[in-house]
C-alpha cells in the first residue's frame, strides 16, 4: 500500500499563497539550488504524484519546458525533466486530458478511486493541492507531511489546508535545515481528531 505525502512550500503562518493565483511563487520565497536538490532527491524517492487541477496546471504551464531555458540551472532543468517523467494522476472535474504521464480521473467518486490507486501503489505517492490534501485528509488517506518552511509571516492568503479546523497530531520523521534559513520538517500522521 502506498503511502500519501503532502508536499508543500509554506509561510511561518501556514500560508501557500499571499496573493490569490500567485500560486506559491510569490516574493516570499526563499528558494536556493541547495533547497531545489534536496527537493529533486524527494522527487526521485516517488512512485506516483496526484495533483489537483489548479496545482498541476500551474506545473504544467512551466516544468515541462524548463530544460528548453538555458538561463536556468542545471538542478532546475533536472526537476523539469522529474517532473515531466513522472507517473502522474490529475484530479478534475472540469479537465478530461493531459499530457506530461498523466492520467485523468474525475466525478463524484474521485476520493474512492484515489483509495484503490493508494491500496495498489507500492511506494510514496505525492499529493499537491489545498483542496486535494484537504479532502485526502479528511478521507483518512493522507499519511505524511512535508513542509518547506520559508521564513516569512504572511498574515492572509490561501492556507495549507482549505477549511479543516479539527486538531491534528503528528510525529516527526525528519528536520532539516537550508540556507536563508528556510527549514524542512517531515511528519507522520498520527491522529485526525474527530469531531464531537
Amino acid at each position: 500500500m502506498g503511502r500519501c505525502i503532502y508536499s508543500m512550500n509554506v509561510s511561518l503562518d501556514l500560508r501557500i499563497e499571499q496573493v490569490p493565483g500567485d500560486n506559491g511563487a510569490g516574493e516570499w520565497l526563499h528558494l536556493s539550488e541547495e533547497l531545489h536538490r534536496a527537493a529533486n532527491a524527494q522527487m526521485r524517492r516517488l512512485a506516483l504524484m496526484v495533483h489537483g487541477r489548479v496545482y498541476y496546471e500551474t506545473m504544467e504551464e512551466f516544468w515541462p519546458r524548463a530544460h528548453e531555458d538555458p538561463s536556468l540551472p542545471d538542478y532546475m532543468h533536472e526537476y523539469g525533466a522529474l517532473w515531466t517523467a513522472m507517473p502522474k494522476v490529475l484530479v478534475s472535474r472540469t479537465r478530461h486530458d493531459a499530457g506530461h504521464n498523466t492520467r485523468v480521473i474525475g466525478g463524484d467518486d474521485a476520493i474512492g478511486q484515489l483509495a484503490a490507486l493508494r491500496a495498489r501503489t507500492d511506494g510514496l505517492i505525492s499529493v499537491g493541492g489545498a483542496a486535494l490534501a484537504t479532502q485526502l485528509l479528511r478521507a483518512g488517506l493522507l499519511d505524511e507531511l512535508l513542509l518547506w518552511t520559508h521564513p516569512s509571516y504572511l498574515g492572509f492568503g490561501r492556507p495549507l489546508f482549505d477549511g479543516y479546523d479539527m486538531p491534528i497530531d503528528f510525529d516527526l520523521i525528519e528536520q532539516r535545515s537550508f540556507t536563508y534559513g528556510v527549514t524542512m520538517h517531515h511528519y507522520a500522521i498520527r491522529d485526525v481528531k474527530k469531531a464531537g
